[in-house]
């Protein structure tokens, strides 16, 4: 060999990672409509697309699928092409009950399986056949009364069963326009369901499920939806029942823990109000996001901790754990959720304290592994603040 001089490149030290999919969303078009062809969009397939052009490639156009249709155009009118979208379509005589009942395999478990673990929650909205026959409760379609507690028990599902945990937010279908006739999703205990009051139509059944969608997929998992910094949504008009937001009576919809729309005054355009999920106020994943940040978290500590299952755990001289083995997990998953999450923004540290990383993860030393095989760890992180109410002192300055 000549001499020579041999540059390897070493990798590894940035200790990088690879972006998570924190808006990657599905959608359960109810009295969706297959389309005749090979390749062609077909009921209780799972489809990936991630622009309208997607769609529309499987055949699928407003005249035949009108609601699936406007619903991924609005989606991508508000993400931007190049987003994640996975959609399911449902025969006209399904319910969101069933649809979201985690033993339908057929149903949105299909398409939970079919994602397998990339899903981050799901929007549910349906075009029922021309002779349905809704039955108001509450406000809406009873149907929508009964789909939260199945969406509850699917999101507990995806995250005991597939270590996937997802929020699933439903359209109010067939609300009546009448705010007070709406029962209190405050008085429900189900933080990881979400309803959805108001449409681009006046009187229309449905709602917007596709801008909320799309706002949902570029948002990060930390700041609300409704943030008026981020800009109004895309459509020109959002009406809440007949009646355009700015009319309607949006703050009952919102107190009784809506997820619904609004205006203000000063600034062109629709925003959403708020981002509640349908449980107590003093339910620490009431809102969408800490729902979306604790999922994100769940989702990093498992893939960490993944690596220590069934492999070999040094044992000190009274049977409890190694305190050096119990520091070295500890700083591997406190790492991984400051790679993932702290670095982008994701938990509430404080810029100022180097020390605050948003994450404290705690591992007992003394636990008796031997003769239960099982580790306890104790992960916590911080959440953001938010600036929802803000009060100003105003008066004239005399000197």
């Amino acid at each position: 060999m000549l001499p020579r001089v041999k540059i390897t490149f070493a990798n590894g030290a940035l200790g990088q990672v690879e972006a998570m999919a924190d808006g990657c969303l599905g959608f359960l078009a109810l009295g969706a409509q297959e389309v005749e062809g090979d390749g062609s969009f077909k009921l209780g397939k799972a489809y990936t697309v991630k622009k309208l052009a997607g769609l529309e490639e499987l055949g699928v156009t407003p005249g035949n699928n009108p609601n699936l249709h406007r619903n991924v155009k609005d989606f991508f009118a508000e993400a931007g092409d190049g987003a994640e979208l996975w959609l399911m379509g449902f025969a006209d005589t399904e319910s969101f009950a069933s649809v979201l009942d985690k033993d339908n395999a057929a149903g949105a478990a299909a398409l939970l399986r079919a994602s397998n673990g990339k899903l981050r929650g799901l929007l549910a909205f349906k075009t029922p056949a021309a002779d349905y026959a809704m039955t108001a409760e509450n406000g809406f379609d009873a149907d929508v009364t009964a789909a939260l507690t199945k969406a509850q028990g699917l999101g507990e599902w995806a995250a005991e069963v597939l270590q996937a945990p997802v929020f699933t937010l439903v359209e109010g279908y067939g609300f009546t326009g009448d705010a007070m006739q709406l029962a209190p999703l405050t008085a429900m205990e189900h933080n990881r369901v979400g309803v959805v009051i108001g449409d681009t139509a006046p009187g229309s059944p449905n709602a917007c499920m596709g801008i909320v969608g799309g706002r949902i997929a570029v948002t990060p998992v930390q700041r609300k939806i409704s943030r008026v910094k981020d800009g109004a949504l895309t459509p020109l008009t959002v009406y809440v029942g007949e009646r355009p937001a700015e009319l309607a009576d949006v703050e009952t919809i919102h107190e009784k823990g809506y997820i619904t729309f609004t205006t203000f005054v000063g600034r062109t355009g629709y925003f959403i109000a708020d981002d509640s999920l349908a449980t107590r106020v003093e339910d620490d994943y009431r809102s969408l996001t800490n729902r979306r940040v604790v999922d994100k978290a769940y989702r990093v500590a498992y893939n960490t901790l993944l690596d220590t299952l069934n492999d070999e755990v040094p044992v000190a001289s009274d049977g409890t754990l190694s305190p050096a083995w119990c520091t070295a997990v500890k700083s591997r998953v406190e790492q991984a959720v400051v790679s993932n999450m702290t670095a982008n923004g994701n938990l509430g540290n404080d810029p100022g304290d180097t020390n605050d990383t948003g994450v404290e993860c705690t591992i007992d030393y003394r636990q008796q592994i031997l003769s239960a095989s099982r580790l306890a760890v104790a992960l916590r992180v911080k959440p953001n603040g938010y600036a929802k109410y803000i009060d100003v002192e105003l008066g004239f300055k005399t000197a």
